[in-house]
């Protein structure tokens, strides 16, 4: 019974890795799930999570939000909509984050799992790494991209991953001692990447 959180540089592989693990071990893949939880809880759409991720995380926008009462800004949306700043993601995201890791046997990728169960026994961190080029190129190959599309859509991701730390206060997302194994993606296949990590948790 583990728990298995892959962060990575974006497009280094990270959810199609998350996928191969998560069946090689019998184990749930949780990428989206966390997202249509965070959804349901603060009852928003899905939408307004990723666009909530799309904004730069700092301490100005954090105080803001504290001073505006949260009531009533749901007031002004109505009853049957909520309403989403980044105090709410933040408290939201470590709260759904530790229900689904007490499922047990799941991948979590991304969204700072890392951190939020750094103390949790049983949890295994790993961290995916590449060069932008290689990246760039995996993105091309994996989803069938133009050389344009597959940069964007690195810059893109990088930009949504860095958001999400800087929400969380968190500015060490990088560094390999938060991490049990970084896996550098350049330089192994998925299935090679697959066996270090099966091959940890295993043991």
């Amino acid at each position: 019974m583990a728990v298995i959180t892959i962060s990575r540089q974006f497009g280094a592989g990270g959810r199609t890795l998350g996928q191969m693990v998560a069946e090689k071990l019998n184990y749930k893949f949780l990428d989206d799930a966390v997202i249509q939880e965070l959804s349901k809880r603060i009852r928003v759409t899905k939408e307004s999570i990723t666009e909530m991720e799309d904004i730069a995380g700092g301490l100005f926008s954090k105080i803001v939000s504290a001073m505006i009462s949260r009531g009533y800004m749901e007031r002004l949306a109505g009853e049957s909509s909520g309403y989403i700043d980044e105090v709410i993601y933040v408290e939201k995201l470590r709260e759904v984050v530790t229900d689904l890791a007490k499922q047990d046997n799941v991948v979590l990728l991304g969204r700072g799992s890392q951190f939020i169960l750094a103390e949790r026994e049983n949890t295994y961190h790993f961290l995916l790494v590449a060069s932008k080029e290689q990246r760039i190129r995996f993105m091309q190959r994996r989803y069938n991209l133009s050389d344009n599309k597959a940069y964007n859509e690195v810059l893109g991701g990088e930009k949504r991953r860095k958001n999400v730390y800087a929400k969380m206060g968190c500015t060490n997302y990088n560094d390999p001692e938060t991490y049990h194994m970084v896996l550098n993606m350049g330089r192994l296949t998925l299935e090679q990447a697959m066996g270090q990590i099966v091959s940890l948790v295993k043991k």
